[in-house]
């Protein structure tokens, strides 16, 4: 009778960008690696879908110079040099009018604000661009911060309808950490050499990314369990842990990754203590009802479209086709309206049908060349729960990456403290666990007996 180590087994559950680099990363260490997802699709949030007669991201995406986490994982992949790259302009529609923030001539004909108020705003973004201590952030209000450093005035007309855009009326909960973290993305971007904001996409988009993501954790021969939403996990007496999954199936562990959000993960993970389901049940979280419109003619010249006109359905205008090539889209143009609310607000429970007809509408409105006739497609995406709220003090309560149960680690987007949700930053949370994950010690593998 010979006795053989058996070769420790991991599992990660959630197939997002997070849970696939997490599986990239184990697996280049010689790590045997499941990885489970519930959705027939890779990706998560970054996933693509058929929108009229192209695939493309199902959510809108954009990569700076200074992304250096994602720019190295598309390297990885083979993909370094398909990124492009362009300059854009951003609008802001206040008032029913139209006013472009690209330049600093822009910004010095800016209408919304006198040269008091641009020299005060100005300020605040490079006062903020060079703080190096976040945290002290954290125990500030935001409305506060950004009223005491640009003024009342600017606040209501700029910072305000920019808050509530992105955070609904839980910007009075949020730290001042939320609006520092932004800025010092979009200045990073401008440090790396060009003084410029270049923002860039993959050819192919997202779907092109994630197809040859899959194709190389297959190669390193990850065990790919997509639509398979995992029920519980299960810690056994022997040591192992269970999940439970797809029918009623079951597969054995020696350690388990969950990178699911904390209302999910705290449902499939009844073997945590009281005081851990506690802290991720305190987690708030915004999310997300974004549209896919397919048209053909522009709606604007920006890529980015900021809105302070309460009125509007949608809390932005991303006009992708003046970031991406058109051929892209097979020459026509592809927007984005996404609307930020809270996982309770009624609009996800509003029919694909109504929610085209009220976007629309505003869309006409704002846009008087527009025709109905010129949408090819619409489509509507609903995530409850896409980026934890930043509420004073959340570097607190965001929950740690080890759990109370050996071999069982929670990592998810609610962890990231000192940066905004976005393909960069989830990289980066990946490459970090896995390199705590390597160098943990853990319990010896049991023995197979073979005769």
């Amino acid at each position: 009778m010979i006795e053989r180590r058996t070769k420790e087994r991991l599992a990660i559950v959630g197939g997002g960008m997070l849970g696939m680099t997490l599986a990239h990363r184990l697996s280049k260490a010689g790590k045997n690696v499941t990885l489970f997802e519930a959705s027939p699709n890779w990706g998560g949030l970054a996933a693509a879908w058929q929108i009229g007669d192209m695939v493309w991201d199902k959510h809108y995406h954009v990569t700076l110079m200074s992304d250096q986490h994602t720019r190295g994982l598309m390297s990885d992949l083979g993909l370094g040099n398909e990124m492009r790259w362009a300059q854009t302009k951003t609008g802001f529609y206040s008032n029913g009018r139209f006013h472009s923030l690209s330049t600093s001539l822009d910004f010095l004909k800016f209408p919304l604000l006198n040269p008091i108020d641009k020299a005060r705003l100005a300020g605040t973004i490079l006062y903020a661009s060079r703080i190096q201590d976040w945290k002290q952030l954290e125990n500030i209000p935001v409305a506060e911060w950004l009223t005491k450093l640009s003024g009342k005035r600017t606040f209501e007309k700029i910072w305000l309808p920019l808050l509530r855009a992105k955070l609904g009326e839980n910007y009075k909960d949020t730290s001042a950490a939320f609006i520092w973290t932004t800025i010092a993305r979009m200045y990073a971007a401008r440090r790396s050499g060009m003084k410029k904001e270049m923002f860039g996409y993959m050819s192919g988009g997202y779907g092109r990314v994630l197809d040859t993501f899959a194709r190389e954790l297959f190669t390193r021969r990850v065990y790919l369990k997509q639509g398979n939403p995992v029920h519980q996990i299960i810690k056994q007496p022997s040591g192992h842990m269970t999940i439970q999954y797809g029918d009623s199936v079951q597969s054995h562990f020696d350690r388990v990754i969950v990178t699911a959000a904390a209302p999910q993960a705290n449902r499939m993970l009844p073997v945590l203590q009281d005081k851990e389901k506690e802290r991720l049940a305190s987690i708030r979280y915004q999310g997300v009802v974004c549209a896919s419109v397919l048209l053909k003619r522009a709606l604007g010249p920006y890529y980015v479209t900021n809105i302070t006109d309460s009125w509007v359905p949608f809390t932005g205008v991303i006009e992708m086709s003046a970031l991406v090539n058109r051929e892209e889209f097979n020459g026509n143009h592809l927007v984005y309206l996404p609307k930020y609310a809270s996982p309770n607000d009624p609009i996800f429970d509003q029919s694909d049908e109504q929610i085209e007809a009220t976007f629309i509408h505003a869309i006409a409105r704002m846009y008087p060349h527009f025709r109905r006739e010129d949408v090819l497609a619409f489509k509507v995406s609903r995530v409850r729960n896409v980026v934890a709220l930043p509420t004073l003090r959340y570097s607190e309560i965001a929950p740690p990456m080890n759990t109370s149960v050996h071999g069982l680690y929670l990592v998810n987007s609610a962890q990231i403290t000192n940066g905004t949700l976005n393909v960069n930053e989830t990289v980066q949370l990946a490459t970090q666990a896995a390199e705590t994950i390597l160098n943990e010690q853990v319990e010896k593998p049991a023995l197979r007996k073979i005769a």
